[in-house]
């Protein structure tokens, strides 16, 4: 089942589906000021990014993944990126509520980079309200996951002002920036907490 594209919309950012016209700004964005991307695997150059955004091309057309580039609504500009990714669709039995749904059930959010002027702007907010309204509201999804390095303290505390419960650690779960087998902190909110979020985020915009 293929994924659909779709723009999200809030006061201070935009989240359009992510395409080799993002190119430029994304180079922007992350060279401003590489220092900040310590556990995060940002690209850096123009071939770099090239490859990063045709790579979140051939998994949206894979169906696993919709990355975003994220506008700063103020002036335009590409202030980062940001992803639903390992996307699933569960195998209802047939008579199930949820069998034959055209949405998936679950996912995780993630990919998730700003530029250094954009932190502690509202921008992360704003985007994670953006895109759990989708997941939680038009998708009816069940989970979605967020996961960190372990050693990236404020993409954890970033997470949890979200949220978003801790589950445990994962060992050697994924290839980190500093190319060794990082440890990943997981998180995760489910359908159930949603609405009570939801008024805590918008109550944090404001």
């Amino acid at each position: 089942m293929k994924n659909e594209q779709f723009v999200l919309t809030g006061r201070i950012v935009r989240l359009e589906p992510l395409g080799h016209q993002h190119l430029g700004g994304l180079v922007a964005a992350a060279t401003a000021d590489p220092s900040i991307y310590t556990w995060s695997p940002i690209p850096q150059a123009k071939l770099e990014t090239t490859r990063y955004i045709q790579t979140a091309i051939d998994w949206f057309e894979a169906g696993t993944a919709t990355a975003f580039a994220t506008i700063r609504i103020a002036d335009g500009a590409v202030i980062g990126s940001t992803r639903f990714f390992n996307i699933e669709r569960w195998d209802w039995p047939a008579g199930h509520l949820r069998h034959g749904r055209a949405h998936p059930d679950a996912c995780e959010i993630g990919h998730t980079w700003l530029t250094a002027p954009a932190l502690r702007t509202g921008a992360n907010t704003e985007a994670k309200l953006l895109m759990l309204t989708h997941a939680f509201e038009q998708w009816q999804m069940l989970r979605v996951c967020l996961h960190a390095d372990e050693r990236n303290l404020r993409s954890r505390a970033a997470i949890e002002r979200i949220g978003g419960k801790f589950e445990g650690i994962l060992r050697a779960h994924r290839m980190a920036a500093d190319f060794i087998a990082r440890n990943s902190a997981r998180y995760s909110i489910v359908a159930e907490e949603w609405p009570e979020l939801k008024v805590k985020l918008i109550e944090k915009l404001r």
